[in-house]
């Protein structure tokens, strides 16, 4: 304990240089359990980019395929699905409901959808979170209404009543637009920080009307072209969506109905379950996911020794320091011990002030974080895992200490007298 006391007072004595190296260890912990924590975190938020879903169901691929397209909004599907083939499984009683999705237009770089009402309904992301309108309502009978997410929003500075007018593909510059039939904003979404966010919605009446005078890819022109107006008067059914989602009335007929839908006759078609595609997809991200967590450890290591090359810096300054201390009665091991109590202290201080740091940056920034990027960072203490790393700094910190306690136990009293030209 004594060694402990006379470790403090030494640092006490040298209090700018033992700030600053505390407070660099403390600025590479904070980084590494933040690392740590936003890529746990964003682990969990990614799988729950779609919830409360049980099938995803598009037309025959690959499954990491299927779930960038009809969730993330990346990627074209290889085919469409009938909408009679919809209707077969939406109907199902095993099905509580399902919602179905059209792809193919875009605005500005920003991804259109096509869907019903039972999206506003029961999509859910995150923690079993519905959709909810920042300001305005869903579409409605009107085929040309348009739900803006909140990024495109935010982005391209519309509001309600604005006009958007739809382009035919997802390429950022068109040219070929839908023009003549433009689309009103009639609500914005709040923020979810999914693909969401990044999304135009439009009723499947909608999108079947901008295309309802195209044939082969190519729009109609002339006395063949169909105004606004008269599509509103037309049947819009659909012939066709990319995909659709469906949530089970019990989780025991999923298997049951996954298998039914990948061996339908009808077309080819593969339901996927999304919670297994999603972690099919992070693993393919893991690489990206490592190496974020090697740069911060590395951080955390050049903390650590800069702390060692402060330590080894003092000992020729304390040299007369060391040999007073064995001039009244300490031993060689005495010296080592308070370099080592010196280094742990520092560690110490460090690691304490890095978790407080970390905390408080949570604090200030989780509303922001969660908002902008669907990530939620709990103000929660330390998982075991976090625990192991701080453990294991410590150990090193401890570790390098040995260094500077073993060149001090070496140095005589005759050498720590001597002086020195």
């Amino acid at each position: 304990m004594y060694l402990l006391r006379l470790a403090l007072a030494s640092l006490a004595n040298r209090r700018f240089t033992a700030f600053l190296t505390a407070f660099a260890i403390a600025l590479s912990v904070c980084l590494l359990l933040a690392v740590e924590r936003v890529r746990t975190e964003a682990r969990a938020s990614f799988a729950a980019t779609l919830s409360g879903t049980d099938l995803v169901v598009g037309a025959r691929s690959g499954s990491v395929n299927l779930l960038l397209y009809s969730v993330f909004r990346i990627g074209n599907a290889t085919n469409n699905i009938r909408w009679d083939s919809y209707q077969h499984y939406a109907q199902d009683p095993r099905v509580k409901w399902a919602i179905p999705l059209s792809l193919g237009d875009s605005h500005r770089g920003y991804r259109v959808l096509g869907t019903d009402h039972n999206y506003f309904e029961h999509y859910e992301y995150g923690h079993h979170q519905h959709l909810a309108l920042a300001e305005g309502r869903p579409f409605a009978d009107d085929p040309f209404e348009v739900v803006l997410g909140a990024e495109v929003a935010e982005a391209l500075h519309y509001h309600l009543g604005d006009k958007v007018v739809l382009a035919h593909g997802v390429s950022t510059i068109s040219l070929v637009k839908h023009d003549d039939k433009p689309f009103t904003v009639v609500g914005v979404l709040k923020r979810t920080g999914t693909p969401v966010d990044r999304t135009l919605h439009i009723s499947l009446g909608g999108m079947e009307a901008i295309h309802i005078d195209w044939q082969n890819g190519v729009p109609a022109r002339g006395e063949g072209r169909v105004s606004a107006e008269q599509a509103r008067h037309m049947d819009l059914t659909p012939n066709a969506i990319t995909a659709f989602l469906l949530r089970l009335n019990s989780k025991v007929t999923t298997f049951t109905l996954q298998r039914e839908i990948n061996d339908f006759r009808g077309e080819p078609m593969m339901a996927i379950l999304p919670g297994v595609a999603l972690q099919e997809l992070w693993s393919l991200m893991g690489t990206a996911e490592q190496a974020l967590f090697v740069v911060s450890a590395f951080v955390v290591l050049t903390g650590l020794i800069g702390m060692l090359t402060a330590i080894l810096t003092s000992l020729n300054e304390r040299r007369r320091e060391m040999a007073i201390l064995r001039s009244v009665g300490a031993r060689p091991w005495h010296i080592a011990g308070l370099l080592v109590a010196e280094a742990s202290a520092l560690a110490v201080v460090g690691i304490a002030a890095g978790v407080a740091l970390l905390y408080a940056c949570i604090a200030g920034a989780q509303g922001y974080v969660q908002a902008q990027y669907g990530i939620y960072l709990p103000l929660s203490l330390p998982s075991a895992y976090e625990l192991s790393l701080l453990g294991l700094i410590l150990g090193c910190a401890v570790l390098m200490g040995t260094v500077p306690a073993w060149r001090a136990y070496r140095q005589s009293l005759a050498d720590g007298l001597s002086i020195h030209v």
